[in-house]
């Protein structure tokens, strides 16, 4: 949880540097958060007929930590912050883009810091 709050902290920062343990984490609780919003709207638009945004509220309010957190994860891979791009492209991009984001840690430091896995929280 506490690499979620981390994203969230960050949510503007395009230049750092982001390990695969902050990356990974972040995305499986923002799934988790996703699918819990989404049983919640569904809940409450069953029983009062009407429709709820908690889950459009979620997924804006965490668009921009995770368009960071994932250049950041490139950024510790020795790429540059374009590849999220790849998201456009459907199913071939996402494919790539996931392998790229599973790419270890460039050991040294890059031209967007030191390396993560050296810096205590």
């Amino acid at each position: 949880m506490k690499w979620f709050l981390k994203a969230l902290k960050q949510y503007a920062d395009f230049r750092a540097r982001a390990r695969r343990k902050e990356f990974w984490f972040f995305a499986f609780f923002w799934f988790v958060f996703a699918v819990v919003a989404a049983l919640v709207d569904y809940d409450r638009s069953i029983q009062s007929k009407t429709i709820y945004y908690v889950g459009g509220i979620y997924f804006l309010v965490t668009t921009i930590p995770a368009v960071a957190v994932v250049v950041r994860r490139l950024h510790d891979t020795g790429k540059t912050g374009w590849w999220s791009l790849l998201l456009a492209i459907p199913y071939i991009g996402w494919a790539v883009l996931a392998v790229l984001l599973c790419y270890d840690s460039q050991p040294n430091e890059n031209k967007w810091g030191e390396n993560p896995k050296g810096i205590a929280i």
